[in-house]
């Protein structure tokens, strides 16, 4: 993947007083620091380390080797962005959040639902509802691991709780293993038993919000022939 420099921003280290600066694509950078694998190659715009990048002046080698015992440019680079900080613009900012934004509310729309009608919100309301809160998204955080505080905070704006279901289910054997693992992708698997004929049943508990698309895709998956019933 090429990088255009228009699009690059500076992943910045500061060590002993000197700065040592790399062009980086901030959101694979981005992916870097939360600890995942990124190529080289879909990471930097160009294989050189710099003391004011603005200015195109590079770091000598000497200070490479002091400050990093090494010269190998792909470990300086990973060293540079994991220890020190990515600049983002404005623009990168906004649509970053507006991202992380929209994926908050699909997750809460998944899992929520209004306590009152037992149905789930749609993303778009939840969105509303962020929006008339003032909810502040940080955009370098996961969508995760914001939405209970979110959700919280909506509570005063529309009626909304993280309610879990416990769903009882048997899948014939016809269809068991293909619907198995898409079962364990709604949620937690509490109990389980493969029958002698090679039927399953268990009990797993799931978001309320999804129980339409739940019971949809395991009527597909079984032709009809699944039972499922909620455990009071």
């Amino acid at each position: 993947m090429s990088i255009s420099t228009e699009k690059a921003v500076v992943a910045r280290l500061s060590h002993s007083g000197k700065k040592f600066e790399i062009l980086v694509d901030p959101y694979k950078a981005l992916e870097v620091k939360k600890g995942k694998e990124v190529p080289i190659e879909d990471l930097v715009v160009i294989e050189e380390v710099f003391e004011d990048s603005a200015k195109g002046k590079r770091v000598s080698d000497e200070d490479l080797q002091e400050v990093f015992g090494t010269e190998n440019f792909n470990e300086i680079a990973y060293k540079i962005i994991k220890k020190g900080e990515v600049h983002l613009t404005t623009e990168q900012r906004r649509k970053m959040k507006e991202d992380k934004m929209n994926k908050i509310a699909s997750i809460i729309s998944r899992r929520a639902i209004d306590p009152q009608r037992k149905t789930p919100h749609p993303p778009q309301r939840i969105l509303n509802a962020m929006e008339e809160a003032k909810i502040n998204i940080n955009e370098l955080e996961s969508a995760e691991s914001q939405v209970e505080g979110i959700v919280q905070a909506l509570k005063p704006i529309i009626p909304i709780s993280m309610e879990m279901v416990m769903v009882s289910v048997k899948i014939p054997a016809n269809y068991a293993g293909k619907a198995y693992g898409k079962i364990k992708d709604f949620g937690e698997i509490k109990k389980e038993e493969w029958k002698n004929d090679g039927s399953w049943v268990g009990v797993i508990e799931i978001p309320a919000g999804v129980q339409g698309d739940f019971y949809n895709l395991l009527n597909k998956m079984t032709k009809g022939e699944v039972e499922t019933k909620i455990n009071e």
